[in-house]
């Protein structure tokens, strides 16, 4: 009769006003407004997002970003692919290795899309993934997971200091963790962040030479053109290595390593940034939803995350 679709135990008419009212209400809100069941919601919110979104399409992606985000409990993973231009999610996969990627790059190459770059971390797992998938697309390392990482090693460098450090050594250098990992213009006056920084700083040299360097490290991104940047990183590697300080002779040799993925940002200024913010949209989604244990329905809410707004309420 067109009133409805077969085996469905509702109307055209009235799924569309079931769309309407969960564009502000939760499915249970609705369900319970309705006098219906709560699969009900579910299944008509579901089947509307699996016509719109099932197959994202890839025809203008040009950029793209790619990053794991931990979901739920027990530590699950998810490997995203996000076009760094609409800000829409390409792909979701399950786990965070390379193979999470490979049903992405079949469809990446029946559609022949064109991708002129890639930002990733320096997993070396998505490095081989995606020089051999988009061997003409350039890498570019994120900036921002390089500087994570040198935090990540400024903060072992400080452990391994209060270990033989004296009592009152340790007193000063207790608590100075997130005040290392801190931008310099971040520190609060008001808290005496400042000042508690520089005893830490003063009390020891090497834990000083790494934090100027980690923050002399900012500069690599801030030059003027990339033949200045890759001068701006030889000489820190040359000042890490002059250091004496295993720890930061180590990540210099990384950094070396993968010079050519941190300068091709001066030709592609992107980043995993935006990334980094759909992934707190997902949290968002996911705590007001209590968890969505349906993995499709899930998959399908991260492709129309782009189109949507959440906010906690309550």
């Amino acid at each position: 009769l067109g009133l409805a679709e077969p085996r469905r135990g509702y109307t055209h008419a009235f799924a569309r006003y079931v769309l309407e009212l969960s564009r502000y209400m939760t499915i249970k809100d609705v369900a319970r407004h309705l006098g219906v069941s709560w699969d009900i919601v579910k299944d008509i919110a579901k089947r509307n997002l699996r016509r719109r979104y099932a197959r994202p399409s890839l025809k203008n992606v040009r950029r793209i970003a790619i990053d794991e985000i931990c979901v739920g409990r027990g530590y699950r993973f998810l490997t995203l692919v996000l076009d760094i231009d609409s800000g829409a999610i390409l792909f979701v996969g399950q786990g965070k290795k390379a193979e999470s990627l490979r049903p992405f790059w079949r469809r990446l190459g029946k559609r022949r899309a064109k991708i002129k770059a890639v930002a990733i971390d320096m997993s070396p797992a998505y490095l081989k993934a995606v020089t051999q998938n988009l061997p003409q697309a350039a890498v570019v390392f994120d900036r921002f997971h390089v500087v994570k990482l040198l935090n990540h090693k400024l903060s072992q460098l400080r452990r391994e200091l209060y270990r033989h450090a004296t009592e009152t050594q340790q007193q000063v250098l207790k608590g100075s963790r997130w005040l290392l990992l801190k931008n310099s213009d971040n520190l609060d006056p008001a808290k005496g962040e400042p000042r508690r920084l520089r005893q830490a700083l003063r009390l020891n040299e090497p834990l000083a030479a790494a934090y100027y360097l980690k923050e002399d490290l900012r500069e690599i991104w801030n030059q003027r053109s990339k033949l200045a940047a890759r001068w701006k990183l030889l000489d820190w590697h040359h000042q890490a290595m002059a250091s004496g300080i295993r720890t930061l002779q180590t990540f210099a040799r990384t950094l070396l390593t993968h010079a050519a993925g941190i300068l091709a940002w001066y030709d592609h200024p992107i980043s995993t940034g935006p990334l980094e913010g759909t992934n707190n949209k997902i949290k968002t989604l996911n705590r007001q939803h209590y968890g969505l244990r349906d993995c499709e329905f899930f998959t399908l809410k991260l492709y129309q995350l782009h189109e949507a707004k959440y906010a906690l309420v309550g």
